[in-house]
């Protein structure tokens, strides 16, 4: 599942960009002009259903094989004087059910002091998160990474950085998905981090179960990929289901000595654009 909140785009041009990703069912909100705009996104074995939107948030209620839970995308008033809207909208979202819950996204503010670095935050503006987050039975859900997920570019004593995105909720959520870990990746081009949560991570030594094979789309007309399933067809002979097993093999290595290599090779610059990050803001 993926939320984004000032997608800056419309209804339509949101659809079309929904439109090139076939795996995956969705809901967005329209932005004002170029500002604002929500999206929530799923996988379409995903059964998801709709609850309420604003230009605010985007909530449904998820059907899994461990129960039903609730995620609602959130996405903070970023002028101080409105911020006070934020906590009405959680707390009124905080009184709609009971079902396990987490509540994502970016909230605008942070909860303590050192959230913060470089600058200062009155402590009435903390003071009223933590309250509304306490009003609702929320908790801040642990995470890894770098601790701070937004970043105003500005260079040495100008340079402001802020946890304003994160995930919270309440223990029946934790209950479902004890192992639920927050991740704050990597900064690229955006000013904010993309965190993604885990909520069924798999333990140092657990079974890592195979996965399923698919035949990827970026794979056609690639060099190379046509000739990989004509051999492949070749050794399997006249047997359907060898031939299969035989293509899909082939392919699998083919896609690591092609494709594959490329991303790993992004995988590194990646860790290594991070390593630049923090050595930057230490």
């Amino acid at each position: 599942m993926v939320f984004l909140s000032e997608t800056k785009l419309s209804d339509e041009e949101f659809r079309r960009v929904r439109a090139c990703l076939d795996e995956y069912d969705g809901m967005e909100v329209d932005s004002a002009g170029r500002s604002g705009g929500l999206a929530f996104m799923w996988k379409k074995h995903i059964k998801c259903t709709f609850r309420s939107a604003s230009l605010h948030h985007m909530d449904f209620e998820i059907h899994s094989d461990n129960g039903d839970w609730r995620a609602t995308g959130f996405y903070g008033w970023p002028s101080v004087g409105d911020r006070v809207l934020s906590w009405e909208l959680l707390r009124e979202l905080g009184t709609q059910s009971m079902v396990p819950w987490v509540c994502i996204g970016d909230f605008n503010e942070i909860l303590f002091a050192t959230e913060m670095k470089g600058g200062s935050r009155p402590q009435w503006q903390m003071n009223n998160f933590r309250e509304a987050v306490e009003d609702c039975g929320l908790r801040d859900v642990d995470f890894e990474g770098y601790a701070y997920t937004y970043d105003n570019g500005q260079e040495e004593q100008a340079n402001r950085q802020c946890r304003l995105d994160r995930a919270l909720c309440n223990e029946p959520l934790l209950e479902l998905f004890p192992r639920a870990k927050m991740q704050n990746l990597t900064r690229e081009w955006s000013d904010h981090s993309p965190i993604m949560l885990r909520l069924n991570r798999r333990e140092m030594g657990e079974k890592n179960f195979h996965k399923t094979f698919r035949f990827e789309q970026i794979w056609v007309g690639e060099k190379g990929c046509e000739e990989t399933v004509r051999n492949a067809w070749v050794d399997g002979g006249e047997d359907l289901v060898a031939s299969l097993r035989s293509c899909a093999d082939l392919l699998q290595k083919w896609n690591g000595n092609s494709i594959g290599k490329i991303v790993k090779d992004l995988n590194k610059k990646r860790r290594r654009l991070e390593q630049l990050n923090v050595g930057r803001r230490s």
